[in-house]
């Protein structure tokens, strides 16, 4: 049981197409879109919405992420409308990084507030720097999948960590991005190819670096 997440949108397709992309990188949670009006014009529908939580929720709650201003009044309303508004809750983030950011860490077993402060800082410039001093662990892998570790890969190795006892580091280059955060490994733009770097410190160094090294080994499972 994860929490659910709907992308209230006023575009059906841009709801229904970003769901699709979220659900690559988080298959076992429910993302409800709820774009548009009705007869299919461009707009928010209030009874859609409500349609869409009681879709999304199975038991652990609920995060909306929304597109434009009044999309965010629509979502407020539909949740002060249900019978546990508690349960649900509306999240002040942009709608694509928002949601792949929730996605992933609901995917990852994170509860309500968790996937809520994901979305959240999902809004803020992606956490790369310079390469800092080795952790205690570290492996160079070179990266053989086709796409390099852009979003889907991000998102496998982000949640393959969940759970996982250390801090984990990416090094491509002169830049470092946290592992645990699928954003940021984007944001390296590591192609097939390139070499990278995996650092990691903590009691389950070990573990979090043979977990990266066999994704890597495995074009992070994606087909062949």
């Amino acid at each position: 049981m994860s929490v659910g997440l709907v992308l209230v949108s006023h575009s059906a397709k841009l709801a229904e197409g970003l769901a699709e992309v979220a659900a690559q990188m988080a298959p076992d949670v429910t993302i409800v879109p709820s774009g548009g009006l009705p007869d299919g014009g461009i707009g928010t529908d209030y009874d859609s919405v409500v349609a869409a939580v009681q879709r999304a929720d199975s038991g652990a709650g609920v995060v909306l992420l929304y597109d434009l201003g009044s999309a965010q009044m629509t979502a407020e309303l539909a949740v002060e409308s249900l019978a546990d508004p508690e349960a649900v809750v509306v999240a002040d983030a942009p709608l694509v990084e928002g949601t792949v950011a929730a996605a992933v860490a609901a995917q990852g077993g994170a509860d309500r507030a968790a996937v809520l402060e994901a979305a959240a800082a999902a809004g803020a410039p992606a956490d790369l720097g310079p390469a800092t001093e080795p952790l205690s662990d570290c492996v160079e892998l070179t990266l053989t999948n086709e796409i390099g570790l852009h979003a889907r890969p991000a998102a496998v190795v982000a949640r393959s960590l969940a759970g996982i006892e250390a801090e984990v580091s990416i090094r491509l280059g002169d830049q470092e991005a946290d592992a645990h955060s699928v954003l940021a490994l984007m944001a390296l733009g590591a192609r097939q190819g390139d070499r990278i770097q995996v650092r990691a410190g903590g009691p389950q160094a070990a573990e979090a670096l043979r977990v990266v090294q066999d994704l890597v080994h495995d074009n992070f499972h994606e087909p062949t």
